[in-house]
């Protein structure tokens, strides 16, 4: 056979491999992209079948799979306006939830930038809240309340009342229906701040908590018994509800205990001068001090950031 035939039938034999090779990757292609249309049809028919919750009463802290705010990303961050900062989305936006003492709970819309106030359609929200550990939610109806600057059919503030029965508790709160932009958003948070409640000591028994606050010794007083009503402090603040700032400004007034940033609903005289504190189970452990080592209480105007 001569040399020109033989790379003839070379040529050849290589072009028969290429091509059923090209055959072979197209039908593995082929088989590949059919098993993922498969798969996302499967996926998008199980959320399309999905049953809505049937008790929407009973709602968990986290509805449909939403993302509770982590402690690393916006979790207990203070707003302007003493609230929670929540995301919504994926940070798409953001929300302020503040809980008044009388009750009031406030939703403020705010944009990707926190810093941003955003408008919202004016539409009826309705909250479902309930004590952190209990299993059944209570709702709650935000209504639009614009504030000043909002454009006509536009808010961004919502405003209800709690229960006087969840008021001054940590609680829970899921918002399963918030419309922004035309998109519709699940919000999922919760005001109980779980780092400071690691580090803070818990409530006195009731006895133990009598025999602190109304009988003096140390740096406490018979004054300053009659100065604060001559009641234990979970007397005093019953129903307020405490708010935990790790990041104090500077100039701020800080907790003497859990130097986080004080609170002057939870003033308390000691030594004849007052002390802001974040929490009643913070002023039980400086009542104590002040009793057993008053060496160690310093002047409020020590406690400043």
């Amino acid at each position: 056979m001569s040399t020109r035939n033989s790379l003839s039938l070379t040529g050849f034999a290589l072009l028969s491999i290429s091509f059923l090779f090209a055959i072979g990757c197209g039908q593995n292609q082929a088989r590949r992209t059919d098993a993922t249309s498969q798969a996302t049809a499967s996926s998008q028919g199980a959320a399309a079948t999905a049953p809505a919750n049937p008790n929407p009463a009973t709602v968990t802290s986290n509805p449909g799979g939403v993302a509770m705010p982590a402690e690393s990303d916006h979790a207990h961050k203070p707003g302007s306006h003493g609230g929670i900062i929540v995301p919504i989305g994926t940070d798409s936006y953001h929300a302020e939830a503040v809980i008044e003492k009388g009750g009031a709970f406030r939703l403020l819309t705010l944009g990707k930038d926190e810093s941003r106030i955003q408008e919202v359609d004016e539409q009826p929200i309705k909250a479902y809240v309930k004590v952190v550990g209990q299993p059944d939610a209570v709702p709650v109806d935000l209504i639009a309340t614009p504030q000043e600057g909002d454009r006509p059919g536009q808010t961004s503030q919502f405003l209800g009342e709690l229960p006087e029965d969840l008021r001054g508790k940590p609680l829970e709160i899921t918002i399963p229906n918030i419309r922004i932009n035309g998109e519709r958003f699940r919000v999922g948070f919760t005001t109980q701040t779980e780092t400071h409640q690691e580090e803070m000591p818990a409530s006195l028994p009731a006895a133990e908590e009598q025999a602190l606050y109304l009988t003096p010794g140390g740096k406490y007083t018979e004054a300053d018994i009659a100065a604060n009503g001559k009641v234990t402090a979970s007397q005093k603040f019953k129903g307020l509800m405490s708010s935990h700032n790790a990041k104090p400004n500077p100039g701020d007034k800080i907790c003497p205990i859990s130097m986080t940033r004080a609170n002057p609903n939870f003033t308390w005289i000691i030594g004849g001068l007052p002390y802001q504190f974040c929490c009643p189970p913070c002023v039980d452990e400086f009542v104590k001090l002040a009793k057993e080592h008053p060496e160690e209480v310093k002047t409020p105007d020590t406690y400043i950031k």
